[in-house]
């Protein structure tokens, strides 16, 4: 089986479905990364962008990503990028991985970057689409600081349908977020191990399970 995770941001699919992608990898799954954003100059220094670059080779040898894909798009400035160069990016990546599973930023998030990535990513997997590439399901995720922080509307709220067990991955997911150094907020914030664990626990009492991530089903193909 092919997966592919869609990230505005380094950190998103780690925060959200980090245990997922680790079970995935453990069951010889393939695992595929395609980040839409990269730091840029004069906005982060050279320092940051060797850190993050850094950052996302250790995190994809974890899931076991043999190349992921930056479309290079300027962070936090999503909203200056041609909606169709983003939907052609990602629509050109669908095209060469064609996995069997896609997981994306939720659309509802409060972070702009988050809502784009997810409108195109949809866009790019209209239904014909999906039965042309092959993608029988895609799943949204909630990415702490940024699912939670949205208001939750009708339009906004990330309503859970499919639960992930990562029971036995909850502790490796949180080694791995650790690689994310310079994201990572303080003690009694939502980007940290401890609320990660938090969440993961309340997920997996949700199925009766110790820990488990949630999933928004936004398309299947059966």
């Amino acid at each position: 089986m092919r997966v592919l995770a869609v990230s505005a941001h380094p950190d998103d699919e780690t925060l959200g479905c980090g245990g997922t992608l680790l079970r995935h990898f453990a069951s010889g799954d393939e695992v595929h990364w395609l980040i839409a954003t990269s730091r840029r100059s004069p906005r982060w220094s050279a320092d940051e962008i060797s850190l993050r670059e850094l950052q996302i080779k250790n995190v994809a040898a974890a899931y076991g990503v043999l190349q992921p894909v930056e479309l290079g798009h300027p962070d936090a400035e999503l909203e200056r990028v041609p909606m169709a160069d983003l939907i052609e990016g990602i629509d050109a990546v669908l095209s060469d991985v064609r996995p069997d599973i896609v997981y994306v930023v939720h659309g509802g998030d409060v972070h702009s970057d988050h809502v784009l990535v997810h409108t195109a990513t949809m866009s790019a997997l209209k239904t014909f689409r999906m039965r042309l590439l092959g993608v029988r399901r895609v799943l949204a995720f909630e990415t702490l600081s940024s699912t939670d922080a949205a208001v939750q509307d009708l339009r906004h709220a990330f309503l859970p349908t499919v639960y992930s067990d990562i029971t036995g991955y909850l502790e490796e997911k949180c080694s791995v977020l650790e690689h994310y150094c310079s994201e990572l907020q303080d003690p009694w914030q939502p980007r940290t191990t401890s609320a990660v664990t938090a969440l993961a626990r309340v997920r997996g009492a949700s199925i009766g399970v110790e820990h488990a991530e949630a999933f928004m089903l936004l398309r299947e193909l059966v």
